[in-house]
Parts: C-alpha cells; sequence; structure tokens
C-alpha cells in the first residue's frame, strides 16, 4: 500500500511540474508584414468604429507574464476598403498588459482577407509587427501579443 501510494505522490508531483512548466511558456506571437499603409504616430484612442472588439494581454514569452503599459499601434482599411487616419489608433496597454479596441469589422480589399494590423512597443522587449485576422462574421477576438525580450 505505502509502494502505491508513493508511486501516486510521485505522479502528481511530476504532473504538478509538467503543467506548470507549459503554464510558463508563451510562443511568441507571429510576426507579419508591416504592408504599404503604415504611417507612424497614430491618435490614442481606443475606438475608431462600432461592430468589432478586439482585446487581449500583452505578454513575454520569457515567462508569459504581463508586460504593463505597452504602446499598440492599430491601423486597418476602412468599410469601403480603403486605408484612411479615421482607422488608425494607438491604445496603450493598462497595469496588467491588457488592451481593447472597438473598430468596425475590417473589410477585404483586393486579393488580400480581413484583417487589422497591429505594432507593438514595449521597453525591454523586440518591437512586434503583425495583423489579426478576423474570424467570419465575428464581432469580437481575444488576441494576446506575446513579445520576446530584446537582446
Amino acid at each position: 500500500m505505502r509502494t502505491v501510494a508513493s508511486l501516486l505522490a510521485g505522479l502528481l508531483v511530476v504532473s504538478w511540474i509538467t503543467i506548470s512548466c507549459a503554464a510558463t511558456q508563451c510562443p511568441p506571437t507571429e510576426p507579419d508584414e508591416v504592408g504599404p499603409f503604415y504611417k507612424p504616430n497614430a491618435p490614442v484612442r481606443s475606438k475608431v468604429g462600432t461592430g468589432y472588439v478586439l482585446s487581449g494581454t500583452v505578454r513575454s514569452t520569457t515567462d508569459c507574464r504581463p508586460i504593463p503599459n505597452a504602446r499598440i499601434e492599430f491601423w486597418q482599411a476602412a468599410p469601403g476598403g480603403h486605408y484612411d487616419d479615421a482607422h488608425r489608433a494607438t491604445v496603450l496597454a493598462d497595469a496588467a498588459g491588457k488592451y481593447r479596441l472597438q473598430t468596425h469589422p475590417p473589410p477585404p480589399y483586393m486579393t488580400r482577407p480581413p484583417h487589422i494590423h497591429i505594432l507593438v512597443e514595449a521597453p525591454g522587449f523586440q518591437r512586434l509587427i503583425t495583423q489579426h485576422y478576423p474570424a467570419k462574421k465575428s464581432e469580437k477576438a481575444v488576441f494576446d501579443l506575446v513579445l520576446v525580450p530584446a537582446k
């Protein structure tokens, strides 16, 4: 009986270690192209339309911890399929690394699927340029932005 209890205790410890290690592994967000319509210094605002909400947490690949006060720039095509200043925004992540952008569902244009461009900067981390591709007919998405520490 003692052997069975010892084996179970050992399995619990190994399981706990495996779960703990898996929980701290955060693969970096895949980079994507900046595209031809990036314009720096988008105005600070969290709303550029209605009908779609993109939110998430900015995190570190090192330990998945939230990165507070990251600067996130968004730009996307307007409903008519063209880029303009009204569809650009800078959002600052809060102290818990959380961000939220309210916008309209991005339209497809030319041969591109609907997408939102994202540029993320935080002190001590590499800059990330990526894109979010909303699911069809969705009204919201959670998209964590996982950054790599600077070298």
